[in-house]
């Protein structure tokens, strides 16, 4: 592919990511991850804050910025760590593995210690490990699973 060539690919794929077929949707998604650069990071995500998008659509786009290690995506990983789907917050949470910083670390450790998704709460371990972070926690506050994690100012204070 030529460079010359990107924009124009970047904007069919956009294009698809509205197509009421959601496997054209699903395959959109993966090729603007592989693809990356700024437009495509924006779509991606935009479909992981999209409430109404499939749920396997909003999978493949964390899992996208996960592997684009997009640090401006961080805030909208947060706020999908409870959308729809068993492993939404499972890809979510190894989207924040692989991306790193304060935020994603801090996030992490709440995802370990509070969200009822056991299996968010291993993958959260698991990204914590890789990072060298410490996964026994001594909350500061109580939280309510339930309630979830709607950006990063709703993550409780750890220590």
């Amino acid at each position: 592919m030529a460079t010359s060539d990107a924009p124009r690919e970047i904007r069919q794929l956009i294009a698809e990511l509205h197509d009421y077929n959601k496997e054209r949707r699903r395959k959109a998604v993966y090729k603007l991850g592989m693809i990356g650069g700024h437009e495509a990071v924006q779509a991606l995500i935009h479909a992981v804050q999209n409430d109404t998008e499939d749920v396997i659509v909003r999978g493949r786009a964390a899992q996208m910025l996960g592997h684009l290690r997009e640090e401006s995506a961080v805030d909208a990983l947060i706020s999908a760590l409870n959308a729809p789907g068993h492993q939404t917050a499972v890809h979510v949470t190894e989207a924040l593995g692989l991306i790193g910083g304060d935020t994603a670390v801090k996030a992490l450790q709440a995802v370990h210690t509070y969200h009822h998704n056991e299996r968010a709460r291993k993958s959260a371990e698991s990204a914590l490990l890789r990072l060298g972070q410490p996964t026994t926690l001594t909350p500061v506050m109580a939280f309510e699973p339930e309630v979830g994690f709607k950006s990063k100012d709703d993550i409780p204070e750890l220590f």
